[in-house]
């Protein structure tokens, strides 16, 4: 496995945002590297069919970046090829009135995969420390507590067999203006497209000490952050691919064995 990149995403305690460089190839080409995300994709349908055959773990992985960071992308190109028994993908836009009359974890909780798959979070409970501290939805008193509350959660889910991991797909303030004007320029596109953008546009560099505080709080070794270079969507998909491939080998999931003795049996 990769141990350079690996060690070089992933998030420590004194981590800054600025030295991760969102345009990093690792030495990469663009034709190799598609050839070996191809590779990589093989391998983690192997372990994605295991895992779910074996029922004993679970795989959360948590998707966060700016507008039009590739979340969607990353879904698109690493998980359509799984089996989508065991795969599930939850989306968390602007919490529901019936969600904001609970605590801002309840809608999460619920949505945490079940033993055999591999559950995506669109978004995540990290909204509840990012957003609503950059946009000063709630008090610095409420959203500085939240903190100590994810890592309970999140060691929790792994206590109970849940591996985490979390990634932040990292892009530049460049990249992003250039794919928001693709959007705006492309009919196809447009209806991603939304005039709240610009508006988190303007506060990029509060977005980025919010997210970099976040993943500094709340990186532990069951639960780590990877900061995924995101300017390439080749190097991105590849990044990706070989985070979730050394989740899945480190869990080994195996084939179990059949509940009755059928060697030998012929099927009439």
């Amino acid at each position: 496995m990769p141990d350079r990149m690996l060690a070089t995403c992933r998030v420590g305690s004194r981590m800054k945002l600025s030295e991760h460089d969102p345009s990093e190839t690792f030495g990469w080409d663009k034709e190799t590297a598609k050839l070996q995300l191809a590779e990589e994709l093989m391998v983690l349908s192997d372990l994605q069919t295991r895992l779910f055959a074996a029922k004993r773990d679970a795989v959360l992985v948590v998707l966060q970046a700016m507008d039009a960071g590739g979340k969607d992308g990353v879904l698109r190109s690493l998980f359509t090829g799984l089996n989508p028994a065991g795969v599930h993908v939850s989306s968390f836009g602007v919490p529901s009135q019936e969600e904001r009359s609970h605590d801002y974890l309840w809608r999460i909780h619920h949505r945490c995969p079940a033993k055999g798959v591999i559950g995506i979070f669109n978004r995540s409970h990290y909204e509840d420390v990012v957003v609503v501290r950059v946009k000063a939805l709630v008090a610095a008193t409420t959203w500085k507590k939240r903190f100590g509350h994810i890592v309970d959660f999140e060691r929790m889910l792994t206590d109970e067999g849940t591996h985490v991991v979390k990634l932040f797909l990292n892009i530049s303030n460049e990249e992003q203006r250039k794919r928001l004007q693709d959007r705006v320029d492309s009919p196809d596109e447009r209806w991603k497209f939304r005039r709240g953008d610009l508006d988190d546009r303007a506060l990029w560099d509060d977005f980025m000490k919010a997210y970099a505080d976040a993943m500094t709080k709340t990186s532990t070794d069951s639960a780590p952050w990877y900061v995924v270079p995101a300017d390439r969507k080749w190097v991105r998909n590849l990044v990706v691919a070989r985070i979730l491939r050394d989740v899945l080998e480190r869990i080994d999931p195996q084939f179990p064995e059949p509940e009755d003795d059928i060697e030998g049996l012929v099927v009439a």
